[in-house]
């Protein structure tokens, strides 16, 4: 089934071609200050957030002769609209609006395509004036935008959405939704946790260079394996020392190489070692992993040789439902490197945090969930104004991240919101894994004085 078309349409020189690059996410599109550029229809496959859509680039509207190349231009660009499941209206905010932006707006009056108007260039607050005056085209409430550094387009999404979701859960990128893909996982922790031994016993050959000295792994080694029939790919890591005692360029290097396969992966193994315990760096370490939005699962290691096990175990694991307040319940085994006890369970933990990553929850489940816990919580009312919860969105998976829209979102309390991500947690069954909550208000002057 072919995605939505949506047109971007305006007079030259307004930022049509930097908004198509910034949606298809590429530079496709000519970019330059004089008007005129962009001649022909071009078309890419958009994405913003969990919205797919095909995105139309089309010629500066000029009002020439039909028989002229400004003018067989300008049919190009009524074709295309015409054509298309939405109009994005482009002005310029800053230059206010022109007697051929007044031309434009009266013929999509005219028209049946659907029209957004979007006041381009409006970074900061030297476009609002501009906006404002967008309203007398006559064509809804303009969104402000900045194509050139990505500002307004919570809000563009919100616009479009009516026009172009209908094709969402279709357009979800096979390869976040199938479970057979290899998992991507690194192995991090202190020195002389065991992470190359790790390694080396699930590989079953000595493949990393391991021994009693710290911090003999320099580089990020990066492996493809196969466990119980599934890919993973695994990367053993440098180990992380307090940033405070690490004064060697070469380590220096080697912990921004090893933040950098945080980066890139999708469940991160924690390994700490069982003879010392649970310490401040394998906390600092935790967080970073969660700030970062990565599948985290936490291993005891040596726990062949630890003392006491039972209270060992019973104090981590108190110290990390302290220590990781914004992320409740990770999940905490115990492991050997050196025998291979525990490995398969941590193997079948990390896919299992891998799949709660990537889950999207449909729109119809998520809008119960929320009507539900506004109704048993209803957000506070600051001076006697009420803060009106409307909806919310997932606009993307790994990890799940939602956006809530409604008024006065501004003064919502950190705690309502923290109310809502453990309830989503628990009733939608997400797991242990980060979430991410933003809250967006529609911009509406007349709404000022309204509740």
């Amino acid at each position: 089934m072919p995605l939505p078309v949506v047109a971007i349409i305006g007079r030259p020189n307004v930022g049509k071609s930097t908004l198509f690059n910034r949606l298809v996410g590429k530079r496709l599109a000519l970019v330059d200050d004089r008007p005129g550029v962009t001649r022909d229809r071009r078309e890419g496959e958009a994405r913003l957030f969990d919205l797919t859509f095909t995105i139309m680039d089309t010629a500066g509207f000029e009002d020439e002769d039909p028989h002229t190349l400004p003018g067989r231009m300008r049919a190009q660009t009524e074709a295309a609209v015409r054509d298309a499941d939405a109009a994005l209206f482009l002005v310029d905010a800053r230059a206010g609006i022109t007697p051929l932006d007044e031309e434009i707006g009266r013929w999509l009056r005219g028209e049946d395509t659907p029209v957004i108007v979007a006041a381009n260039k409006a970074e900061g607050r030297g476009g609002e004036a501009g906006r404002l005056e967008a309203f007398a085209l006559g064509l809804g409430e303009p969104i402000a935008l900045s194509a050139e550094h990505g500002e307004g387009l919570a809000d563009l999404f919100e616009s479009l959405r009516p026009y172009v979701e209908r094709e969402e859960e279709e357009t979800v990128e096979e390869d976040e939704e199938d479970p057979s893909r290899p998992l991507h996982i690194a192995i991090v922790g202190r020195p002389n946790a065991g992470k190359s031994t790790l390694v080396n016993t699930m590989l079953g050959e000595e493949r990393m260079i391991t021994g009693p000295e710290a911090g003999i792994t320099r580089d990020s080694i990066k492996l493809d394996w196969e466990w119980k029939g599934r890919g993973v790919h695994l990367v053993d890591t440098a180990g992380l020392r307090k940033r405070a005692k690490v004064e060697d360029k070469l380590e220096k290097l080697s912990a921004m190489d090893t933040r950098r396969a945080i980066d890139m992966a999708e469940v991160v193994v924690l390994l700490l070692d069982a003879t010392r315990g649970l310490e401040a760096q394998d906390l600092r370490i935790a967080d970073q992993v969660i700030e970062e939005g990565r599948g985290l699962v936490i291993a005891l290691n040596k726990w062949d040789v630890a003392d006491h096990a039972s209270s060992l175990f019973n104090g981590v694991k108190a110290a990390l439902q302290e220590g990781l307040s914004q992320l409740k319940d990770v999940p905490l085994l115990t492991v050997s490197a050196k025998t291979g006890k525990g490995i398969d369970q941590l193997l079948g933990a990390a896919f299992e945090i891998r799949d709660s990553w990537s889950r999207r929850v449909t729109t119809g489940e998520l809008n119960r969930w929320f009507e539900k816990a506004v109704d048993n919580n209803p957000p506070p009312a600051p001076g006697g104004r009420r803060i009106k919860l409307r909806y919310i969105t997932q606009v993307k998976t790994r990890p799940p991240t939602f956006v809530v829209f409604g008024t006065r979102v501004d003064q919502l309390p950190e705690s309502y919101r923290r109310y809502l991500l453990n309830s989503m947690r628990r009733d939608l069954k997400l797991g242990a894994v980060p979430l991410r909550m933003t809250m967006r208000a529609p911009k509406n002057p007349y709404d000022a004085n309204k509740d």
